[in-house]
């Protein structure tokens, strides 16, 4: 793919028979799930579109009541929206009901349901790097939106976790949720040198749920290089820029790091399966996403 293809991804012609799906979030100027989605599209000759809308948290009930009004297909949720969508769907998927968050919704002739395919995007972007959560004792940074789901799929798979956050009442509040859920203990603090310091001496895995790292601000970074071992298996969600600076000190430790892109792949792909009934180009959105991220850094 050229990459003016990537720059203008909507080539083919729109018309009345164009089904419309697209992303709602604020801010949503960063996304290039439109990129990534609408070459999927292309490659699988479906006459569909993607588009992002802006939609601030006061409009958000009339912009899920706009879906029906326009016959939009469907839709990917991102902040700061994806729990508070809920209360306005018709249904509500058991998972994403279980996890509490909502990043994708499908609109069934009027009637609009709401998933959750971060969990299972995470999920497969461990597993392809041969990660097993089962057993595995994982510190999670962040007690977000995307931690939750993180967090859900991690206990669910058998894995042992602390959640660490600048504020502590919302790692605890997370870590009681799962505790209670799965009946595991789930250790929660505040996220400072000591303990994450602490946290990372036993850990297998470090995920990094929170903005920290995100261009513009490349260089900053929650975990010290010193605390990182070579044991350690290190994901970060941010995928812009495709290496944070996490990544890259984990890697000279001789870490194994898995980035943001992965996820992100996976999710769209889970979705692009829900509103499509067809199997997603895995590998087209894969390669159409880095290839938008580093046309962007340029």
């Amino acid at each position: 793919m050229k990459s003016t293809d990537i720059l203008n991804p909507v080539s083919k012609l729109i018309s009345g028979k164009t089904r419309i799906c697209g992303i709602i979030g604020d801010p949503i100027e960063h996304t290039i799930s439109p990129t990534m989605q609408n070459a999927a599209f292309r490659q699988m000759g479906l006459d569909y579109v993607f588009i992002p809308f802006k939609v601030k948290k006061e409009d958000l009930r009339e912009a899920i009541e706009g879906i029906k009004a326009l016959n939009i297909r469907g839709l990917n949720v991102t902040i700061p929206h994806k729990v508070a969508v809920m209360p306005f769907l018709d249904e509500v998927d058991p998972l994403a009901e279980n996890i509490g968050a909502v990043n994708t919704i499908v609109n069934n002739e009027g009637l609009l349901k709401g998933y959750n395919t971060d969990a299972s995007g995470f999920l497969q972007s461990l597993l392809a790097e041969n990660i097993q959560p089962a057993g595995k004792n994982v510190v999670i940074l962040g007690a977000g939106g995307a931690s939750r789901a993180i967090a859900f799929i991690l206990a669910d798979k058998g894995a042992n976790l602390t959640i660490l956050n600048r504020h502590s009442e919302a790692a605890k509040a997370l870590a009681g949720w799962i505790t209670r859920l799965f009946r595991r203990e789930v250790i929660a603090g505040d996220l400072e040198k000591e303990s994450l310091r602490v946290a990372l001496k036993e850990a297998d895995l470090l995920v990094n749920t929170t903005s920290v790292g995100m261009s513009p601000d490349t260089e900053d970074t929650l975990a010290p290089s010193r605390l990182i071992k070579s044991t350690l298996s290190v994901v970060d969600i941010i995928y812009n820029p495709l290496k944070t600076r996490l990544l890259i000190d984990a890697e000279k430790k001789g870490a194994k790091v898995i980035g943001g892109v992965e996820m992100l792949v996976q999710q769209g792909a889970a979705a692009f399966e829900l509103w499509t009934g067809r199997k997603a180009p895995v590998d087209v959105m894969r390669s159409t996403a880095i290839e938008a991220l580093n046309v962007r850094k340029d």
